[in-house]
């Protein structure tokens, strides 16, 4: 986020979420993804901000956002919906620009779905919705009890490294580790990790926002990474066929192609928000590059 944000907390369905704000304009809500919070669009929010109102909030459970225990707070994607909506009203904002970024695109795509007057554009970034291998990590948290100790007990600083580097973020230099070490310790708590352990195991089974898909009414643009191996490109252009009009961007990057190509990636949003084309969505076929490779 820019130099000059603000941040606030605001206690939206009995949870206290922190916020951070920056610029004027017409808003957009930027959602993040699991094991990450707000931070995660520090790279691509001071472009935003020069034209817009960003809103970035910490999910509940993640960041500095309240981490309640989950027989007080579901963790699902319907949830995390219902608290993204339920902040519209805290932060009087009126309708907006959603940004969704894999849990957070699942969220997205949910509120959308959910609260159409809401969401004036969508940009789905290698999002949550069809099924998807695991990797090994996270196969062994979803088990029965060992699963639970393993993440809550066994989760070191290299092991969090290690799931970073095999399937979210593309490198291995100071930067890349300082960032990552960021993420972990917001996740190193007990508290934290009950709640990533509730969050990955409430949202493992997608068939709930795939049915959304068809009720997505905002014109839309799907994001994806090249090299992602956590939701591979083939899972991107098939959402972006299930949304009716949406657009697809295939970008030379991971799983987080607006930290790994952040002036690329913000290009692209921004060309997309300020409606630039006049049709509003980008149908998939007929969409022109924008300097990103097309898969």
């Amino acid at each position: 986020m820019p130099a000059d944000r603000a941040h606030r907390d605001v206690k939206v369905q009995g949870v206290r979420l922190r916020v951070a704000e920056a610029g004027e304009g017409p808003v957009v809500v930027l959602l993040h993804g699991l094991f990450m919070d707000h931070r995660t669009w520090d790279a691509v929010a001071g472009d935003l901000s020069r034209e817009f109102r960003v809103v970035a909030p910490d999910l509940p459970g993640f960041g500095t956002s309240e981490k309640p225990p989950a027989n007080r707070f579901r963790y699902d994607v319907d949830s995390f919906a219902e608290v993204i909506a339920d902040l519209y009203a805290g932060l009087e904002l009126g309708r907006a620009a959603v940004v969704g970024h894999a849990l957070g695109g699942a969220v997205a795509i949910a509120l959308a779905a959910r609260h159409p007057e809401l969401v004036s554009r969508l940009v789905l970034v290698d999002s949550m919705c069809f099924e998807a291998p695991l990797d090994l990590r996270r196969r062994i948290a979803l088990l029965p009890v060992v699963g639970g100790f393993v993440l809550k007990q066994l989760w070191s600083r290299g092991t969090f490294r290690g799931l970073f580097k095999d399937a979210v973020l593309s490198g291995t230099g100071a930067t890349f580790l300082e960032k990552v070490d960021r993420y972990y310790d917001a996740f190193n708590g007990p508290a934290s990790r009950g709640s990533a352990l509730a969050t990955l195991r409430a949202t493992h089974d997608t068939r709930a926002v795939v049915a959304q898909t068809a009720r997505v009414t905002a014109p839309t643009l799907v994001v994806w990474g090249r090299n992602d191996r956590n939701f591979p490109p083939r899972l991107g252009r098939r959402l972006a066929h299930e949304i009716h009009g949406a657009g697809f961007e295939l970008m030379d990057a991971g799983h987080s192609p607006h930290e790994e190509c952040p002036e690329q990636f913000a290009a692209i949003l921004l060309r997309f928000l300020r409606d630039e084309r006049a049709s509003g969505a980008w149908p998939l076929a007929a969409a022109k590059s924008l300097g990103t490779k097309r898969g």
